[in-house]
């Protein structure tokens, strides 16, 4: 059974169900970057198949062989003028890695290529990620002179407060290997391919698994973090304020000029 949800000029998400294994996919045409809606409708998505009862598990997956998810739409974030459009485009990756959160199900990543930003949130907040050699992270907020807050929490659980504090401070890439050695991925395979193969056996797997017992083991890991609707949304309004500053539109104005 495949469901499209959304098909818009410029990106889509989308999913499929098969035998118990849901696969939600998300594409933008400029490396998978994420506006404000595609965002919102991959967290409803998230939220809806989370609740189908002929679904057993979820791989969270993008379109194409290159970046899995080069963060927040940055023709959006030039676009802010004012507190409430930049606590609003913040609140994007926000509402996606809450979904994943409270969403029933196992999560399974794909990450098959390289994630910025948002995208390491993501790839954080699933409950189980695989990553090819060439999915590097790079938490890179700080050059545009605002910071990873949103993203803060679902990193730092995974890969602890050290790590991510390298990764906040250094803006630099860090390897698959560097965040596998961390925690944020689980393996790491040679080729897409073999990483496939690896998520299809472990999706089967859990497919057959009791329902149960692993929406018991999610909750039961997730448990530290029910205070996180609220404390995201706080998150999102202290980068809504510091989109605003003069550092941060100095840096728009540069890149827009390149």
């Amino acid at each position: 059974m495949s469901q499209p949800i959304i098909h818009e000029l410029e990106g889509r998400v989308a999913f499929q169900v098969s035998e118990g294994i849901a696969t939600i996919t998300f594409f933008h045409p400029k490396s998978n970057s994420m506006p404000g809606a595609l965002l919102r409708k991959l967290a409803q998505t998230i939220t809806d198949v989370g609740q189908m009862p002929d679904v057993k598990v979820i791989v969270l997956a993008s379109e194409g062989d290159k970046a899995f998810c080069s963060g927040a739409s940055f023709d959006e974030l030039v676009s802010i003028d004012n507190f409430e459009q930049g606590k609003k485009f913040f609140l994007g990756f926000a509402s996606v890695i809450n979904a994943a959160r409270k969403c029933p199900k196992f999560i399974i990543g794909r990450v098959q290529g390289k994630a910025v930003g948002g995208g390491v949130g993501m790839a954080s907040a699933v409950d189980y990620c695989y990553a090819t050699s060439g999915a590097s992270i790079k938490l890179s907020e700080l050059a545009v002179g605002i910071g990873p807050f949103v993203v803060g929490p679902a990193v730092a659980r995974k890969v602890g407060q050290s790590a991510f504090q390298i990764l906040s401070i250094d803006t630099e890439w860090r390897s698959a290997e560097w965040a596998r050695e961390k925690g944020l991925y689980a393996e790491v395979f040679d080729n897409i391919q073999d990483m496939d193969n690896a998520i299809a056996k472990l999706a089967k797997k859990l497919a057959a698994s009791s329902p149960e017992a692993m929406a018991q083991i999610k909750q039961i890991c997730w448990e530290d973090c029910s205070h996180w609707d609220s404390l995201l949304d706080n998150r999102a309004e202290m980068s809504g304020r510091l989109v605003l500053s003069d550092f941060t539109k100095s840096f728009i104005r540069s890149f827009k000029n390149v």
